[in-house]
Formats: C-alpha cells, structure tokens, sequence
C-alpha cells in the first residue's frame, strides 16, 4: 500500500536582505514566484498535500499557488517550529519531505529520488547531501560505519572544529525526507538555542533513540542555490533559464544569440521555430511551429500560430493565426487578433481588433476597436477614431476593401465589403458595398502665393 507523502515548503520570513518590501519568497525566477517553483517540483514528485509555512500577514498566504496548505507559524523561532506550526497536516501523513520555498531550482525528479532513498533505507530521516560544492560554511556530514550519518557539523566557524571534519567535502543541502510521526516526536524533545529550534537537532534525537538516519548524495548542485540576496537571485534566475532554454532547445527550438534571449517557464515554443537575439517570451505565451520571432521582439501572455513572423515588435495579451506577419515595430495591444496569412506591418498599433484572414493594414496605422473583413487592405496612415470623449464605439471594414492613403474611420462606421475610400478621407458615414466613399475638401490653388510671400519678408 502506498505511503500518504506530504510536502511541507517553509516560506516564512521576509529576507530583508533582498531590500523589498516584497516577501522574499514571492521574488519571481523567469516568471514564477520562487515558492511556486517549490511547490510545483513538490506536485510532481507525488506529494499528495502541500503545506506552506508562512508568517501572519506577510502577504506569502494571500499569494501561494491554489490547492496549497497555509499554516502560519505564530509561536516560536527556527525552522523546527515552523515543522511544529504544521503538526496537524503532518499527523495524517506517512512521510514529509521538507523543503525551502527560497530554493527554486529543486528538481521533481530529485525530490522523487531523495523519497525513494528513504523508503529504501527504511530510516527515520534522510538528508540530500552533495559532495560538488564548496564545503565551507555547510554542515559536514560525518558518517558512521555502516554508511547511515551519525552528525552533522556545522562549520560556519570553524574554531575548534578537528581538521579530520573539516576535509569531508559532503554537505548538507537542506532538502529532508522524514517519517512524519516521528519527527514530530523528536522535535517535541529538541531545546531551544539562542531563542529557536532547529530542524537539523531532531537528527541527533532520532539516533539517540535508535533510529536510522541516512544520507542521499547527489550531482544536482542546482538544488543547494538559495537566495537571500538581489545577487542571488540573478545567479538563480541565470541558471533557471540556462535549464528552461535546454529543454526548448531539446525539444527542437532554434535559439541563435541565447545569452540574449529571456524565456518564462511556463512559455510553449512549437519546434522548427527559430528565436532571435533580444526576445522576451512571457507569462503563458504559446508559440507555434515554424515560427521566427524576433530580433528584438517581447511577448506577453500572447498566442501564436504556426509560420508566424514576428521581427522588431511588442505583443501584449493578442492572438496570431497561423502564417500571419508582424512587424516590423508593430505593437499588438490586448484583444488584437490577427488572421491567418494577415499583416500587421511597419508601426502598426491593433487594439481590441479583428484582422481578417490575408487582410492587410501594411504600415503607419492605428487600428482600435475595429473589425477588419477577410482581404481587406488599409493604406498606409489609416486611423480609426474610436472615442468620442465618453464611449468608444467600433468600426467595420468589410471584405476585400481597400481604403486609400491617410483614411480616417469616425466610429461608429461601416464600410461595405469590396468598397473603396478616398486617400485623405474622414469617413463619418457608411460607405455602401462596392462604393467609394470620398469626404475631402475641393483643392484650390493660390496663385502667386510664393511671390507674395517673399515680397512680405522683404
């Protein structure tokens, strides 16, 4: 019968030395909080619960992901009373793996690893150790005979500490299996010091009373990065993003200037497609097959299409069907939908727009709150007029129009499918299918103006 696992992620603490008012926790590595990171390393190693530990009002609670324990940790310092603050969550677990919501970078597959070993060795508690670090400034595990760990030694000063201890280079990383029950015993035994109770002290507890405690040792160093400072994070957002491009570039993305690019984690890029130097990709951007996105090109929260090309521009909150180009400079804002074969050129603005499919608006326009037929074409300099001072109202261009050069939709107005308009155009009326609509005034030239007006600066 399988064992109920929990996860237990203690997030408390506002870690002033990232000088935020923001919890430290709730830092963000390529687009996720760093607790979300946890927790979701902890979902997919099979964590049935999992509980959070935070600090009242620290705004961790308000913020932690759905489906997620909050237990806030109101009596007592240190990370055992943190344990301690969950006991009535953990009485209903068979194992806890306990981890720490500022190290983002633990993998599913070694927390999964790490549960394993412990079933495998039967203990009480088991640690992941790394011998791939610097040790200094760790705790030094000191193993017994037959392999299980009989201390930690900690070595943040090391006056005192025997040389033979000091050249172990295996590390404790911070990362715990437990059976529930008995940590929660072993911690009811452990004495405060300097004001706090320390996890690690129920270690020496479980020995003294004959149980084992065994050690997993592991590569993955990426798990010990924890972040306490502004500089820590970018090492860990670094690093993160090293592993989110591998994965893309795996999965059969091009990416040709990557130390350039910067790339969400829960962004999706379809293969075949070739990414940019200078692109920012997102929030839950989707990205298609085939596609060339960028140079320099920021997406957010958008989706595109396969065969979509996407040079020099901004998209924010849009939809791009398949085989559509934009760009270069254009800038799609929330609500623009972009038809399949359509263009959005040179410094186009779309909000709030449906662009047909193979409809083109070519160059210098602005296109809001406007519904562009399928085959349509706008000249260069069209402009929808789409707020009156108090409402915004919408413009309709039917299918296969062409509207001329520096055209101006008055909303609320409809041009017919396969209509015309006049270059220099306000259009306040509708213009009916097939019709040209033209509103300009007659030209009229003065003659002799240039002569008069040399005469008058004389």
């Amino acid at each position: 019968m399988a064992r109920q696992l929990s996860a237990l992620i203690m997030a408390a603490g506002q870690g002033t030395r990232m000088r935020s008012r923001l919890p430290k926790v709730l830092h963000r590595v390529c687009g996720r909080a760093m607790v979300d990171w946890v927790v979701t390393a902890a979902r997919t190693a099979g964590a049935e619960d999992v509980i959070c530990v935070t600090r009242p009002g620290d705004g961790v609670a308000e913020a932690a992901p759905a489906a997620v324990e909050i237990v806030e940790q109101r009596d007592g310092e240190g990370t055992g009373a943190a344990v301690l603050a969950a006991r009535a969550e953990l009485q209903r677990a068979d194992v806890v793996v306990v981890l720490s919501g500022d190290h983002p970078l633990v993998s599913p597959t070694l927390v999964a690893d790490l549960v394993a070993a412990h079933e495998r060795e039967r203990a009480a508690a088991t640690l992941l150790t790394t011998d791939q670090l610097d040790p200094a400034g760790y705790g030094r595990i000191v193993r017994a005979a037959d392999g299980s760990v009989d201390r930690i030694v900690e070595t943040k000063v090391t006056e005192g500490v025997p040389a033979s201890e000091l050249a172990i280079r295996e590390i404790n990383i911070g990362l715990y299996a437990f059976d529930a029950a008995q940590l929660l015993e072993a911690l009811d035994s452990v004495d405060e010091t300097g004001g706090e109770r320390y996890l690690t002290a129920a270690f020496e507890v479980l020995r003294q009373r004959g149980h084992k405690v065994a050690a997993h040792r592991t590569d993955d160093t990426l798990s010990a990065m924890g972040v306490n400072t502004r500089a820590d994070l970018v090492a860990v957002t670094r690093a993160a993003q090293r592993r989110i491009l591998a994965d893309h570039a795996r999965a059969g993305v091009t990416f040709t200037s990557p130390d350039s690019v910067q790339v969400d984690v829960d962004v999706e890029i379809g293969e075949d497609t070739t990414v940019w130097g200078g692109v920012t990709l997102v929030g839950s951007t989707r990205v298609g097959r085939g596609c060339d996105v960028g140079p320099n090109t920021t997406i957010t929260d958008s989706l595109l299409g396969d065969d979509v090309t996407v040079p020099h521009s901004f998209l924010v909150q849009c939809r791009v069907a398949d085989g559509a180009t934009v760009g270069p400079f254009a800038y799609l804002r929330p609500q623009a939908d972009v038809g399949a074969q359509a263009k959005a050129g040179t410094f186009v603005e779309i909000k709030n727009s449906t662009i047909g499919t193979g409809a083109k608006v070519p160059h210098l326009s602005y296109i809001g709150d406007a519904d562009v037929g399928a085959g349509a074409n706008l000249g260069a300099g069209s402009i929808t007029a789409n707020y009156d001072g108090r409402t915004k109202h919408r413009t309709v261009i039917g299918r296969d129009a062409r509207t001329g050069v520096h055209t101006s939709f008055v909303a609320p107005v409809r041009v017919g499918d396969r209509a015309y308009t006049g270059a220099g155009s306000v259009i306040t009326q509708d213009v009916p299918e097939g019709a040209l609509g033209i509103e300009r005034a007659p030209q009229k030239n003065i003659e002799g103006y240039a002569d008069r007006k040399t005469r008058q600066t004389e």
